[in-house]
C-alpha cells in the first residue's frame, strides 16, 4: 500500500510524463514536488521497490502500468471529491483543489464507488478535466486553445489549462466558466490580444497569456 507522499509523487511522475508515455527526470519531479533531487531519488527507489515505477539512476523515472492504474485512482478520487465539494457543498471552483488533495488519499474503494453514484457519474470535474471510471477509462474531449482560433470562430468553454487560484478567479470577475459560449470578434494584432462575446451577451478584451489558458470545444 502506497502512503499519502507515495501518491503524490506517483501523481506527479503521471502528469509529467505526459499520462504515461514519457521519462521524467529526477530533477524536474523535485522542481514539480518543491524538494531536493536527492530527496526525489530515495523516494523514485522505494516506489520502484513497490514496482509502481520503472527508475535507473542517470535516465530519469517512467511510471509503470500498475503504476498508472494507481495515479489513476488517486486522480479519479480528487476529481470527483471536486464535483462533490462545488456541486453539493457550494464550494467555488478556485477553493477545491487543496481540499480534494487531503481527501483523494481516502483508501476505502466502497466510498469512491457510492461517490461516484451519489453525483450521477459525472465525467468531469469543475474545471473541465474528465474523471477516469473505476479501470482508468477516462474520455478526453477535444479542445484546442482560445487563442490558436480565427475571428468569428465561437465555441464552449469546456476546460482551463490553469487551474491556480489567481486564474480562476480573475476568470470569474469576468463572468467565464465551464460551459460559457465564445465567439471571437477581433484579435489585436500589437499583442495578440482578444475581443470576444460571451455567451452572446457580454463583450470584452482579454490578455493572450488568458486565451492561451482557456480551453474550447467546437
Amino acid at each position: 500500500m502506497l502512503t499519502f507522499i507515495e501518491e503524490n509523487y506517483l501523481k506527479a511522475i503521471y502528469h509529467l510524463s505526459g499520462g504515461a508515455s514519457d521519462t521524467v527526470s529526477t530533477n524536474r519531479l523535485a522542481e514539480e514536488m518543491k524538494t531536493s533531487p536527492a530527496s526525489v531519488s530515495d523516494m523514485v527507489k522505494k516506489l520502484a521497490i513497490k514496482k509502481v515505477v520503472d527508475y535507473q539512476k542517470y535516465q530519469g523515472v517512467k511510471i509503470s502500468e500498475e503504476g498508472k492504474i494507481k495515479a489513476l485512482n488517486v486522480i479519479r478520487k480528487h476529481r470527483l471529491w471536486e464535483v462533490f465539494l462545488v456541486d453539493k457543498l457550494r464550494f467555488k471552483w478556485d477553493e477545491v483543489h487543496d481540499v480534494a488533495e487531503q481527501l483523494e488519499h481516502i483508501k476505502s474503494p466502497l466510498l469512491t464507488q457510492r461517490l461516484d453514484e451519489f453525483l450521477g457519474f459525472p465525467k468531469n470535474d469543475p474545471h473541465g478535466d474528465p474523471i477516469p471510471d473505476e479501470d482508468g477509462n477516462f474520455i478526453e474531449k477535444k479542445k484546442v486553445p482560445l487563442n490558436e482560433l480565427k475571428e468569428g470562430i465561437a465555441g464552449t468553454i469546456v476546460a482551463v489549462e490553469d487551474s491556480s487560484i489567481a486564474f480562476l478567479k480573475h476568470l470569474d470577475k469576468m463572468g467565464i466558466s465551464i460551459g460559457t459560449n465564445v465567439q471571437i470578434l477581433e484579435i489585436i494584432e500589437y499583442d495578440q490580444s482578444m475581443e470576444i462575446q460571451i455567451d452572446g451577451k457580454k463583450n470584452m478584451t482579454i490578455s493572450k497569456t488568458v486565451a492561451e489558458n482557456i480551453l474550447i470545444s467546437q
